[in-house]
């Protein structure tokens, strides 16, 4: 089995054992394309031209500033009517779309796959260090030796292939095959070419100190760390999906600000020709034009600065999902329409306190501390070892044994070994610091609990808020545009300032609007995100829960 495809098993298992049905794909690993000598240049080339090597064309004073403004927000797609062509070459993103596209390109999304992979592979490595392991060393020799200038020359061969296996409760068994050759390179008494080669066997088990489960420590904390990173994972992409949710919610909500700016503006100027025409009538004072006048102008800065944030915010989105930055986009208005939550507070603490990943592996991280101080303990203990070996040779008779084994000439040893523990400071510090550790990260967990329940509970709290703060900005909608209605309808009596006044109001009403309503689909995703029952499907859509028959795309309003 190919590395990739043991990596691709054990991902899929870790990420069943949490029971979670999207494990991350592994990607081919590409490889980078260096500049030609980049990579062992000891002068990197510098490009920073001199001020005399630059040049500045300086903007003409009576350009259309105006113009070129509405051309940048055109070409990133901002469109208050819906029929309007869509810029050239612009892509029209739903929700839907951004969500698939964040788990192909996502940045983030990316480097935490990665991390559950490479622990994955960590897993790999130790239990590959827990396997048979085989091993081959070749040494080849060249010695010599003088005589009154006479000097024997020799040459030597010797191959040790050996298996090794460490015991799952302490210690480690070898068997090896040694092999050796050698040949006098120069005529002298005896014969010129030898080889022999024999079985050996050996192994060291610890009693006392280092045996037990400790000894298995580090693959017990690989086998438990790839849980705890599939919960990460998981829990991770479940943030990723609010936070992405989030960005296109207020992508969507600044698109809504420009269209109520838009709104005011023409009413704005409608009525600084009303008020134009009052003037020249001579039924108003030519300062009430100027009034008119100068609202319409707020009004287009305004609009304009709201055109820049959305086109900022658009931009950071299409780098965060993984989009090119000069890519037009048009945003699809269908988003999540979910249904609020019916729970109790207390029930609803109750859910995250056993559904929260993340608490959970806080939770058996203190089962890692426990069994460290158990360790450390183990540390302080006298060691008392036992070794054994045997080796089988060849016929030492034979200058050249083969594989013709004598079992007469069998060697074995077996022997214990007791270190006193006299001084053993350091190892009775090390078992206190793990306690005090242990101590600490049980106070830990125990307001990570506290908190969680906080969190999802202002969560549920914060659901009800939006949801009241929309009714009532709802109402003051309906409010400020049967007064501006009442006050349009007299135009010639009512003050411009009175009118203005009012047309600002229900643009701020229009705003507080359209926020409440973002406010209100963020908090029932930030509640399922709290209480960890938000799930995600393997492209990195939203899986309504049993009962959100609500929860589908619509229009926002």
């Amino acid at each position: 089995m190919s590395v990739d495809e043991q990596v691709r098993a054990l991902v899929d298992q870790g990420s069943s054992r949490v029971k979670s049905a999207s494990p991350p794909p592994l990607r081919e690993a590409k490889s980078e394309q260096w500049r030609v000598g980049g990579l062992t240049s000891t002068n990197p080339s510098t490009v920073n031209p001199r001020v005399d090597e630059l040049s500045f064309d300086a903007a003409a004073e009576g350009r259309d500033v105006a113009a070129r403004l509405g051309a940048y927000a055109q070409a990133e797609g901002v469109r208050t009517d819906m029929n309007a062509p869509a810029p050239q070459g612009a892509i029209a993103l739903s929700l839907d779309d951004a969500l698939k596209q964040s788990q192909r390109t996502g940045r983030e999304l990316l480097s935490a796959q990665e991390q559950y992979i490479s622990a994955s592979i960590s897993l790999l490595i130790e239990r590959h260090l827990w396997g048979p392991r085989l091993f081959n060393d070749t040494t080849l020799g060249f010695n010599g030796q003088g005589d009154n200038g006479r000097f024997a020359n020799a040459l030597s061969v010797v191959n040790n292939m050996r298996l090794t296996h460490r015991l799952p409760y302490g210690g480690s068994v070898e068997a090896a095959w040694v092999f050796n050759a050698s040949e006098q390179l120069r005529e002298v008494a005896g014969a010129r070419y030898t080889q022999s080669s024999s079985l050996v066997l050996s192994g060291n088990i610890p009693l006392l100190r280092g045996a037990g489960d400790v000894a298995r420590e580090d693959l017990i904390q690989s086998e438990r760390n790839l849980v705890y990173a599939a919960r990460d994972y998981e829990r991770f992409r479940r943030q990723y999906l609010v936070s992405i949710a989030t960005d296109y919610f207020e992508l969507l909500n600044t698109l809504a600000s420009i269209a109520n700016q838009e709104r005011q503006l023409d009413a704005l100027k409608k009525n600084a020709r009303t008020r134009a025409a009052l003037v020249e009538a001579g039924r108003v004072e030519a300062f009430e034009k100027g009034i008119a006048d100068n609202e319409v102008l707020s009004a287009q800065a305004g609009l304009a600065s709201l055109r820049e944030q959305y086109i900022l915010q658009l931009e950071r989105f299409k780098i965060r999902i993984g989009l090119p930055v000069d890519q037009a986009l048009t945003l699809d208005e269908k988003v999540l329409d979910l249904p609020e939550p019916e729970i109790d507070l207390d029930q609803a603490a109750q859910v995250a306190l056993e559904y929260r990943l993340d608490l959970q592996n806080q939770r058996d991280r203190l089962d890692d501390l426990r069994r460290a101080v158990e360790n450390a303990r183990n540390n302080e203990l006298p060691d008392l070892n036992l070794n054994a070996g045997a080796t089988l040779p060849t016929n030492p008779n034979l200058e050249r044994g083969g594989l013709n084994f004598d079992p007469d000439n069998v060697r074995y040893s077996a022997g214990a070994t007791l270190s006193l523990p006299l001084d053993r400071e350091i190892e009775r510090l090390s078992s206190r610091q793990a306690v005090i550790t242990l101590q600490r990260a049980i106070r830990d967990y125990t307001q990570a609990r506290d908190n969680v329940a906080v969190s999802v509970r202002s969560a549920l709290r914060n659901v009800e808020l939006a949801r009241f703060q929309l009714t009532l900005a709802e109402q003051q909608v309906e409010i400020n545009k049967r007064r501006l209605r009442g006050q349009e309808l007299q135009a010639g009596t009512v003050p411009t300032q009175t009118i203005l006044d009012s047309q600002n109001a229900l643009l701020a009403a229009e705003n507080q609007r359209d926020r409440a309503r973002t406010n209100l689909r963020t908090a029932v995703l930030n509640y399922l995100l709290e209480s960890d029952q938000l799930r995600v499907s393997g492209d990195g859509q939203f899986e309504p829960l049993p009962g959100m028959a609500g929860a589908k795309p619509q229009m926002a309003k």
